[in-house]
């Protein structure tokens, strides 16, 4: 499944204080391949994946998935891509209080209607044991270090197999040895799995496993490669 955004623009506020996020902006990202977006903070990157993720309308300009247009969908059809194809790699991993690190990661089939399995509950304790946590599956976020509950977060983006995946500072909170062997991992499981996958980073140290390399600067991409 590609992902591909065509002449996308977005402008966030109204009035005086409407600020152009995104300006005409094009890229695309083939199955199997990690590409990077690469800029300091405030430039767009997060805009970018907002957008192509369908968590944002941009202003002007078209997002596809798999050479289908999500523009002009209604909320329901966007929910149901995003259920069912797109994994998303927060920032901040957004994980459950109440819930411990592999049953985090079993949440996922059970949002897609389905009691989870014997298989599930062995798939996640393998994408967990992927970011090395499997010594911290019985844990609740209160009980993990940031950076531990950053992998969490990136090892139940994985748990639904998504073709397109979208992917937000995954090293902000690691070690420099750790994040080189999560972003190895990410570009990995695009290759094995067929994942369009793109990355935001302020980190241009981490981008030894990308396939491609897109600067931004002030909403426009300035430089690819």
């Amino acid at each position: 499944m590609s992902l591909v955004f065509e002449h996308v623009s977005l402008e966030l506020g109204d009035g005086d204080q409407k600020v152009k996020a995104l300006d005409d902006v094009s890229g695309s990202v083939s199955p199997g391949e990690l590409a990077a977006v690469v800029g300091p903070s405030g430039v767009g990157k997060s805009s970018l994946l907002a957008v192509c993720g369908g968590l944002r309308s941009p202003t002007d300009g078209e997002i596809s998935i798999n050479e289908q247009s999500i523009s002009g969908l209604s909320p329901a059809q966007l929910t149901r891509i995003r259920r069912d194809y797109i994994g998303f790699v927060f920032q901040q991993s957004n994980l459950v209080p109440a819930l411990t690190s592999v049953d985090q990661l079993l949440l996922v089939p059970s949002l897609r209607g389905r009691r989870p399995t014997a298989t599930d509950r062995e798939h996640a304790l393998a994408l967990l044991a992927e970011v090395d946590m499997s010594h911290r599956a019985d844990r609740r976020p209160d009980q993990l270090s940031g950076g531990e509950r950053q992998r969490v977060g990136i090892a139940r983006s994985l748990m639904s197999d998504p073709m397109v995946l979208l992917v937000d500072e995954p090293t902000s909170m690691l070690d420099h040895a750790r994040g080189h062997a999560i972003v190895e991992l990410l570009a990995t499981r695009c290759v094995e799995h067929k994942v369009a996958a793109l990355m935001v980073t302020h980190d241009a140290t981490m981008l030894d496993s990308a396939s491609s390399v897109m600067h931004i600067k002030d909403g426009q991409i300035t430089q690819e490669h």
